[in-house]
C-alpha cells in the first residue's frame, strides 16, 4: 500500500458534525447531559470573506456553530442558514443527524486528489477564519460525508 493509498492514515481524527435544525436548543441539551456550559453559536462568514463554494458554485450559505470539545475530539452542531449547501441538503433529505467525520490533513489539494480517485469528489469547500475546508462525498462508499480541514 502507498501513501498516497492510506490518504487518512494519520491518526488526525478530530470531529463529529451534526446538522441540527436549532443550534441553541440542541446546545443547551447537550450542555445539560454533558454537565458543562453552553457554548457560544457562531455564525460562518459570507461568501466573499469565506469564498464558499457548494457544487462549484459560489454560494451564499452560511450556518450557525456550537463547539462541544471532547478531550481531542470535537461534536460540531451546525444549523444551516442562507443559500445551498451540504448541510441544508443533508438536512432536507435525513433530518437532523450525524452528518460528517472530520480530519486535519497537511496538504488539502493532495488529499482531495487522492479521494477523487477513489471516487469521492469535493461537494463543498470555503475558508475561515486560520485555515480552510472541504466536505467530501463520500456516503456511498462511508456511510458518511468526510470533512477535511487544514490550516493556513
Amino acid at each position: 500500500m502507498t501513501k498516497r493509498d492510506r490518504v487518512l492514515d494519520n491518526g488526525a481524527f478530530c470531529q463529529v458534525g451534526l446538522v441540527v435544525r436549532d443550534v441553541a436548543k440542541t446546545a443547551a441539551a447537550l450542555a445539560e447531559l454533558f454537565g458543562v456550559e453552553v457554548p457560544e453559536a457562531t455564525l460562518t462568514d459570507p461568501e466573499p470573506v469565506a469564498h464558499t463554494r457548494y457544487r462549484g458554485e459560489p454560494t451564499e450559505a452560511r450556518a450557525k456553530l456550537a463547539f462541544f470539545r471532547q478531550g481531542p475530539i470535537a461534536i460540531e452542531l451546525i444549523e444551516p442558514v442562507g443559500g445551498p449547501s451540504t448541510w441544508r441538503e443533508f438536512l432536507e433529505a435525513h433530518g437532523e443527524g450525524v452528518h460528517h467525520i472530520a480530519f486535519r490533513v497537511g496538504d488539502m489539494e493532495a488529499q482531495l486528489g487522492a479521494l477523487a480517485d477513489k471516487g469521492m469528489a469535493a461537494v463543498q469547500r470555503g475558508d475561515y477564519t486560520g485555515g480552510c475546508y472541504a466536505y467530501v462525498d463520500s456516503a456511498r462508499q462511508l456511510g458518511v460525508i468526510l470533512e477535511l480541514l487544514a490550516d493556513r
